[in-house]
């Protein structure tokens, strides 16, 4: 019951190469946990099959290799059992491989030495459960994105940190030196990492109290000390004060590096808990940060911004009639579809169950409703196989609302809903402002 372009269904792929165990007993179960989080897994049996399937996976995707296969595949002289070197020696050079091993295997070090000098990216140990398994695949593609932008605010710092080495990354580097400011630019700016010296610690030791007390400071936000001196008694006020962390002045590239390992940490943190992990939209928590700030920044701009709530009409009898799984692919599908109509600058989340919330920047209400109309149109003419040899086509209805004319995010839901509303009302397939 998956839909006939189902292989452009899911974004990722985990590429998994065993022959025990997970082939013969939990592969579909597998597949089925992979969907949840938005991406496929393709099983193989055989390496030369599995050989080809690499030289031609997206760098994004996974290559699982399960060791257990090392006694049962041989050697092209067809002599031996593969020992671990002629197995990585098969294996496409210039990729990253996650190998799950056994107990026994697991327990010796030369063999997890061997592992990560060779191109391994992580390894696992099994009986590993199945949503264990694909909840840390899901991680791997989640920490694949590490190297998106983020923001660090220096506070009486200067040229500490090797600015190339961040730029290369994308990371903003916001150098501050005004106290009076200091609460009001984080809270502004949003950065990812506060990192203040120990200089100006001294000086007034109430400041990382003032930055984390504050009930609108981002919770996520990370405060680090970068310490001068080995003054103990200092590190411990530090710490007592609230502090995430303590680094020691080292060369500028090395904190560089460290700075960066840390923002991953916490960029990839902020992903999971701000991403629907089925469809990688926004999730309402998501939505509603980044919804606030692109206000703030309409009024700023002058410029008109469009709320839009959708739901997909009948959903629950599509789950009763069909099942959920098939559910899933309506939504994912309908989030794919969403996505190739929205602009880098406009916003996409996903509420839970069947209701997405969008919002448009620079957008007057009629020209929102004429976009949103386009996407009800084109998602109408999309055919799902629910059957073989029968086909469904599915609708939604969705609200709008638009500011300045309303002034907040629960505002512009709260009538995008009521409009929504009305949509449903008046026999479900339209959009209503």
């Amino acid at each position: 019951m998956r839909p006939a372009d189902s292989e452009h269904l899911y974004q990722r792929r985990a590429y998994v190469l065993a022959q025990t165990f997970f082939i013969k007993d939990n592969q579909q179960e597998l597949i089925l946990l992979a969907h949840k989080y938005d991406f496929d897994m393709l099983f193989f049996d055989q390496m030369v099959d599995f050989q080809q399937a690499v030289l031609v996976a997206d760098e994004d995707d996974l290559l699982v290799v399960d060791l257990d296969v090392l006694y049962s595949l041989q050697t092209a002289d067809g002599n031996r059992t593969l020992f671990l070197r002629d197995l990585f020696k098969q294996l496409p050079a210039n990729r990253d491989y996650v190998y799950l091993q056994t107990e026994k295997q697991s327990g010796r070090f030369l063999l997890q030495q061997m592992l990560v000098e060779s191109n391994c990216l992580a390894y696992a140990e099994k009986p590993i459960a199945n949503d264990k398994l694909v909840d840390k695949l899901f991680n791997l593609f989640a920490q694949a994105r590490r190297n998106m932008a983020g923001k660090v605010m220096l506070v009486g710092l200067q040229q500490v940190f090797d600015l190339a080495i961040l730029q290369e990354r994308r990371i903003q580097v916001i150098e501050h030196h005004e106290l009076q400011s200091l609460q009001r630019e984080v809270r502004r700016l949003q950065p990812d990492i506060v990192v203040i010296s120990e200089a100006q610690y001294r000086r007034t030791e109430s400041i990382v109290r003032i930055l984390k007390r504050n009930l609108e400071a981002d919770p996520n936000l990370e405060v680090m000390l970068l310490m001068e001196s080995s003054d103990e008694a200092l590190a411990r006020r530090a710490v007592a004060d609230g502090f995430d962390s303590l680094i020691m002045h080292k060369a500028s590239d090395v904190l560089s590096r460290q700075l960066i390992n840390r923002l991953g940490k916490i960029r990839l943190a902020r992903d999971l808990i701000s991403r629907d992990r089925a469809t990688g939209l926004l999730n309402k928590i998501g939505f509603q940060q980044a919804a606030s700030e692109l206000i703030k920044q309409a009024e700023q701009a002058g410029k008109p911004l469009g709320l839009a709530v959708i739901d997909i009409d009948k959903f629950k009898t599509i789950n009763d009639t069909w099942g959920h799984y098939f559910g899933d692919i309506v939504i994912k599908r309908l989030s794919l579809h969403l996505s190739s109509h929205m602009r880098a600058e406009d916003l996409l989340s996903r509420f839970g169950g069947e209701e997405f919330v969008m919002l448009f920047w620079d957008c007057e209400l009629q020209d929102m409703i004429k976009r949103l109309d386009g996407m009800r149109i084109g998602f109408n003419a999309l055919v799902f196989e629910v059957a073989p040899g029968q086909d469904k086509q599915f609708s939604f209805s969705g609200g709008a609302a638009a500011f300045p004319a309303l002034r907040s995010e629960n505002e512009l839901f709260l009538h995008a809903d009521a409009q929504l509303y009305k949509a449903k009302q008046a026999g479900r397939n339209r959009i209503v402002g």
